[in-house]
């Protein structure tokens, strides 16, 4: 292709200077010549020109199909050459191949052998390991639901618990502990306890501290918690919670309210005192009085009859008081027998005045009744409300100065179906911030030890017979100096109540 584009560069500068020579002899001709001559050697100039342009295009359409025959020929000969190249490998190959089959078959074999061991230790290590995540993966389950029902307890339990790690933040608390440390146990996750719970209660968050840092596995404490008005004392017990290399990671505290458990202790200490006391005044004196009869210290026989009377009416005096004490414990531990019928209230009230209107004129005291009522029956044990009846009567006129009076009556209201009695008094009264445990065992009004000697029980049991038996209901009003009106009040006895009972 090279020596044809050298050719056809030859060729063209030869033609071109042939016509260029030829055309200055002719041109020099034209110069000289006149006539059709010199026409005729202008067109042979012309054909001249016109002759050299053909070769040169003849010359140049002739390398242009040279340049693309010769394009193709390079082209096939390429592809001929990359065919004949890939069969050549793929001929190498085939005969490896086949001296390898013939001279290895030996090593491959033993390949294989390998191959297929390494393949079956590994398949059984795999599945192995798919045991041991399907173990995991139940272990996991049952951790969390473990996890679930251990939250669920927690969060059930009354009692309030609280578990903090060792930064002293808190990890888990119940709706008790939020209501009784003032936070929002469900939003306070891991936040210092010591900025979740109230300054006032300082003491439980250096109780906690101090068992973590002391390690040791449990320890309770007494600790009492002011809310508002009214303090409460709960025990509380922590323990220290430890990882598996034995190194605390928290501390778990459970706080038992026992302030019922407290109160009802020193109702306990304070009853057995004032039995005690009370046992012990009556037979002091039947102690004293009758080692002097016995050692016949006696001068004569009216002061032997007044020793007699003396312990006499201590005895009587003893035995009241453990008959009030034995009532009142079968009252609220539900052993009293109870023989409810339909009574009269009238009738009841004319009784028991019988009996205490000479205690009332001893002391000059007017005991006041009122007219009968035409229905005032109630369904109640007969015994039960007559005591109740002769207590209110007597408190009345012991505490009744002489020349004062006593009135008692019952108002029947048929609309609420209910009759009432009343007691009143014009003695000395009972001050207003003491009303409220009058009521309570052995509880005296300090003012008025002096006027008059007891133990305390009688209200005591009044209360206990109306609204413990009889499911009615009890009052007092009360002014100091001016007197008191002690009532219950208890539901009629109608026919469909009577077939309820």
């Amino acid at each position: 292709m090279r020596l044809g584009r050298d050719f056809y560069i030859m060729v063209t500068a030869f033609v071109v200077c042939s016509l260029a020579i030829v055309g200055l002899a002719e041109w020099q001709a034209l110069s000289i010549g006149e006539g059709w001559c010199s026409w005729y050697g202008a067109l042979r100039i012309v054909g001249c020109c016109v002759g050299a342009v053909g070769v040169i295009w003849l010359g140049w359409f002739w390398l242009k199909l040279a340049r693309a025959v010769t394009s193709i020929a390079r082209r096939l000969k390429k592809e001929l050459t990359a065919e004949n190249a890939e069969g050549a490998r793929q001929e190498i190959k085939i005969q490896s191949s086949a001296s390898s089959a013939v001279e290895k078959p030996a090593i491959i074999k033993e390949l294989n052998e390998a191959i297929e061991q390494q393949l079956a230790k590994y398949s059984n290590h795999i599945v192995e390991l798919g045991k041991q995540i399907k173990d995991l993966q139940i272990q996991i389950q049952l951790s969390q639901r473990q996890k679930r029902n251990t939250e669920a307890i927690i969060y059930s339990l009354r009692d309030a618990v609280i578990v903090v790690d060792e930064l002293d933040r808190l990890l888990m608390a119940n709706e008790a502990a939020g209501k009784l440390c003032g936070f929002d146990f469900k939003t306070s996750q891991h936040k210092s306890i010591g900025g979740l719970i109230d300054p006032t209660k300082r003491e439980f968050v250096d109780f906690l501290r101090q068992s973590r840092q002391s390690k040791v596995e449990a320890t309770r404490h007494e600790i009492q918690f002011s809310q508002g008005e009214r303090a409460k004392v709960f025990d509380c017990i922590v323990s220290c919670v430890y990882d598996e290399t034995q190194r605390v990671c928290g501390v778990a505290a459970v706080l038992h309210d026992i302030t019922r458990e407290k109160q009802i202790q020193q109702m306990k200490n304070d009853f057995v005192s004032h039995v005690s006391h009370e046992l012990k005044t009556p037979l002091a004196s039947i102690i004293a009085y009758s080692e002097m009869l016995a050692e016949d210290e006696v001068a004569d026989e009216e002061t032997r009859k007044r020793f007699c009377s003396v312990i006499q009416n201590q005895a009587g005096r003893l035995n009241r008081l453990i008959e009030d004490i034995l009532n009142i414990s079968r009252i609220e531990s539900g052993l009293t027998k109870i023989e409810k019928s339909p009574v009269s209230l009238t009738i009841l009230i004319e009784e028991q005045l019988q009996m205490i209107r000479s205690y009332a004129e001893a002391k000059n005291i007017e005991v006041v009744a009122q007219k009968p009522i035409v229905y005032d029956q109630v369904y109640a044990d007969k015994d039960m409300i007559s005591q109740v009846i002769v207590n209110l009567l007597s408190n009345a006129v012991k505490y009744t100065p002489s020349g004062g009076s006593v009135k008692i009556e019952t108002v029947v209201d048929e609309v609420a179906h209910t009759a009432q009695v009343t007691v009143s008094d014009t003695g000395v009264g009972i001050p207003k911030d003491e009303i409220k445990h009058i009521f309570d065992k052995f509880y005296r009004v300090d003012a008025n030890k002096n006027q008059a000697k007891g133990t305390g029980l009688g209200l005591s049991l009044v209360k206990q017979i109306i609204e413990k038996v009889h499911n009615g209901r009890v009052f007092v009003v009360s002014e100091p100096g001016a007197g008191s009106t002690f009532g219950f009040e208890l539901p009629l006895a109608t026919g469909q109540t009577v077939e309820a009972m």
